[in-house]
């Protein structure tokens, strides 16, 4: 055979990838065509050979690829065949303005296409990976399609880099808008009006471009503050009105080519400012139905529309200024972010007459102000100073933070000031003698350099947007989520290095050896079944008596406190390794070796209540088998009828059935990822009894997520970054603590989630543990693909973050969701 010259074969080759082209082009034009009723103008349901001549359909240069298809106001019904996902050279899809319906194709990764429109359809569904990498999108339209499933605006929004204009309004959104707008420079208009989203607007408006905003009417509300919209100084018209809205308006002095602004029908609070009034380019404005307060804004002629009726608060018509003694108090409302609370009791222009006010006999001056117990955040206003006749202020068991402002040491009258149960800061200003000052309980880092929060006057600022606070949050954030990484690796490293130990170390049978000096506990077991022998240590310091007995009967080794004491080098401190509710835990090493956990209860603690509890708890370990748990065995007396545990840490089923289960210590780790949040404890008798439960409070504020910043413990001060963080924490304790156990997660999952939060982690202490096979130069997922390599398991994959990593306990029960959100397992 002869050779085939290589022009030719490369001839060829270019031919067959033409008439490939070419066919498939034009075969999924005639599967559009044959999806058509009526069918346009010029089209074939048989033959597609002229198809770039069609009716709306432009072609390249080559006439073999479609760049165009425009079938807009047609009137034409049908559907859009799947088949247009193969057009990669799709440039322009305008099919808006007809009947179609049905599931809308996936044009992801189609990188050319730059216009999509499919507004006033009939559309029946979204895919989930529609904006899977189209980077070349500019404008994408959906509006008007009310039939469409409901569907979220996915986070692969942010693939979408070159996007302009994004329009997608009464088509059924729902949730929250998704924070990417960092990754969309380009963007200049987004129309999400009459949907159903939920949430705050998010934090990455902030310096866009963004120059038209409709996020109005929606179904049940957007809420929040709107503080980020001062930093979009590109905006031209913004329509909020009809949502839920909160708060003040935030200074509008650089958006000053605002021309259109719609807050009406929110829960607007607070002083119209004078940075709306004076906006260069405003013609529309609309205030009405809020709890706006103050004086009635008077806007300039050139203010062509001004709508402000309904159920604002205002304490003066227009022109006429409100009563000084009123002002003050919006200026003390200010501090507090002109809670809404306020607004509703603070209404008309005799402030002698406002709840939590109390004025003299003469009914012109204050002479107590008792704000507390009212849950404010914010600050404290320096403009209490302005109340010289002030005798009695509390603030007490509120969220304030900041400091305390160090003219209200010149009110002449103060005798009583309590600011007990806040989060203030910085230095205590030096009040007379007659003032009678209560800063305690609360106020941590009251009296210390510690920040928690601003001491300037005025209303809450937004959103930072750098520096050093940012960072200090961020690292803040980074220190919260390795302390929950490390609480929830410990317990997997505890399970996994116990069963590694049993492998290597069966039981040997050896026993503890009296050796002389009087035993004061009984009932010491060894084994366990794990490698680990388990001693329980009751301290009585008594000179002998009924107390110096072995308390336990049934047991099989007496041991004497002298023995622990040496065995755990006199009960060090740096031998504790855990505290409980009737002691502290110490580990301890035997002659031989073998490891044990040694349990010590002072005499102080004892008592007759105690020594009662201390047996059930005793009683139940005997009984439990648990993963997490080094067993304990051989005494022949009966389990107790009552619950060993903490009380707020119990899950509910444990308190209905005394069974323990790896959901009931999901349970728990939920109370105490609650905590961290919080700041608060599992139960706090001194708190009203419908919040004193953590859990059960918690997980009521979780049923509406924009609720969650609002009981964050103010020391955090989380950045926006951090508190994004904090919501996935908050909603995994919420998860955790679910009432059916089997609406838990799993802790493998629990880990999963948390591990993304944090790079790295390593424990506090650099020494190495040779004995526990601990390389503390490696960091933690190494290590763990190091473990399961040698026990031939796989959780983690080649990736070196945590972020693909599997659980190898059970999978979550069918009905668990696969993402978390605010409505699930509640």
């Amino acid at each position: 055979m002869g050779h085939h010259h290589p022009y030719l074969l490369f001839s060829l080759f270019f031919l067959l990838l033409f008439s490939t082209a070419t066919a498939d082009d034009g075969a999924t034009i005639l599967k559009l065509a044959n999806s058509l009723t009526p069918l346009p103008s010029g089209w074939s349901t048989k033959s597609s050979t002229t198809f770039c001549s069609w009716q709306g359909i432009r072609c390249d240069s080559s006439k073999s690829r479609v760049t165009s298809i425009s079938l807009s106001k047609l009137s034409v019904s049908g559907t859009l065949p799947p088949e247009i996902s193969t057009l990669s050279e799709l440039q322009s899809l305008s099919v808006q303005g007809n009947q179609l319906s049905g599931d809308l194709p996936s044009l992801a990764n189609l990188t050319k296409l730059q216009h999509i429109f499919l507004d006033f359809n009939n559309f029946t569904s979204i895919p989930p990976s529609f904006f899977q990498g189209l980077t070349g999108l500019q404008t994408f339209s959906v509006g008007n399609n009310v039939n469409l499933s409901p569907w979220q605006l996915p986070t692969d929004l942010a693939q979408c880099t070159s996007l302009t204009t994004l329009t997608a309004n009464d088509c059924q959104l729902y949730g929250s808008i998704p924070d990417v707008f960092l990754s969309l420079p380009s963007l200049q208009n987004l129309r999400l009006s009459y949907n159903n989203l939920t949430g705050v607007l998010p934090p990455s408006f902030a310096n866009s471009g963004i120059q038209n905003l409709w996020v109005n009417n929606q179904k049940f509300g957007l809420t929040g503050s709107v503080e980020v919209i001062g930093s979009m100084t590109q905006l031209s018209q913004v329509w909020l009105h009809m949502n839920r809205f909160t708060g003040p308006i935030p200074d509008l002095t650089e958006c000053k080519t605002i021309f259109d602004l719609q807050l009406r029908d929110n829960q607007f609070t607070g002083i119209v400012p004078a940075s709306l009034v004076s906006l260069p380019n405003l013609v529309n404005v609309s205030l009405s139905n809020n709890k706006f307060q103050g004086p009635v804004p008077q806007f300039p002629p050139s203010v062509i529309t001004v709508k402000n009726e309904g159920s604002n608060k205002y304490c003066a018509g227009p022109g006429v200024p409100c009563d000084a003694l009123v002002m003050t108090l919006l200026e003390i409302a200010g501090g507090f972010g002109y809670p809404s609370t306020l607004s509703d009791k603070w209404d008309g222009s005799d402030a002698c007459g406002w709840p939590l006010i109390t004025c003299d006999v003469g009914k012109k001056n204050v002479v107590a102000v008792n704000l507390a117990k009212q849950q404010f955040t914010g600050i404290i206003s320096p403009s209490f100073a302005k109340l010289s006749s002030l005798r009695s202020l509390y603030l007490n068991e509120n969220n304030l933070t900041g400091s305390i402002p160090d003219s209200l040491t010149k009110l002449p009258e103060l005798e009583t000031l309590d600011v007990s149960n806040n989060n203030l800061s910085g230095k205590i200003p030096k009040f007379p003698s007659s003032v009678k000052l209560i800063t305690k309980p609360g106020n941590p880092f009251l009296g210390t350099d510690v920040d928690t929060g601003s001491s300037s006057g005025g209303t809450i600022s937004g959103p930072s947007s750098g520096g050093s606070s940012a960072g200090s949050n961020k690292i803040l954030g980074g220190v919260i989520a390795g302390i929950i990484v490390a609480a929830v690796i410990f317990i997997v490293v505890l399970s996994f290095v116990l069963y590694k130990y049993k492998k290597r170390h069966p039981k040997s049978g050896k026993e503890l050896k009296w050796d002389g000096g009087k035993a004061f506990f009984k009932n010491v077991v060894s084994g366990g079944g794990n490698g680990y022998n388990v001693t329980i240590a009751l301290d009585i310091q008594s000179n002998g008596g009924e107390n110096s007995k072995n308390i336990f009967e049934g047991g099989n080794v007496a041991v004497p406190i002298e023995f622990l004491r040496q065995v755990t080098d006199n009960f060090h401190e740096i031998n504790i390794i855990g505290r409980g509710g009737f002691g502290v835990v110490y580990r301890g090493e035997l002659h031989d070796g073998s490891k044990i956990a040694v349990k010590r209860m002072e005499s102080t603690v004892m008592g007759n209540k105690g020594m009662g509890e201390f047996q059930a708890e005793i009683a139940v370990l005997t009984k439990v088998r648990h993963r997490h748990l080094v067993a304990l065995l051989d005494g022949n007396y009966s389990v107790e009828t009552r619950l060993a545990g903490t009380f707020g840490y119990l899950a509910p089923e444990y308190a209905a059935t005394g069974r323990v289960t790896s959901k009931v210590d999901v349970f728990a780790f939920g109370v105490v990822l609650m905590e961290i949040i919080t700041g608060r404890k599992a139960v706090d008798d001194t708190r009203p009894e419908e919040v004193a439960h953590l859990v059960t409070w918690f997980r009521r504020i979780l049923t509406t997520r924009e609720n969650v910043p609002k009981v964050i413990d103010e020391s955090l001060n989380p950045d926006e970054e951090t508190l994004a963080t904090i919501y996935t924490v908050a909603e995994l304790a919420g998860h955790c603590t679910a009432r059916d156990p089997y609406q838990r997660p799993d802790m493998g999952h629990a880990v999963n989630v948390l591990a993304p939060l944090v790079q790295q982690w390593r424990p506090a202490s650099q020494q190495e543990d040779l004995e526990l096979g601990a390389d503390l130069d490696t960091d933690l997922p190494e290590t763990l693909r190091r473990w399961q390599t040698e026990e031939g398991i796989s959780m983690v994959s080649d990736d070196t973050s945590l972020t693909q990593t599997r659980s190898s306990a059970p999978s979550m029960s069918s009905g668990f969701a696969n993402t978390f959100t605010s409505n699930d397992c509640r």
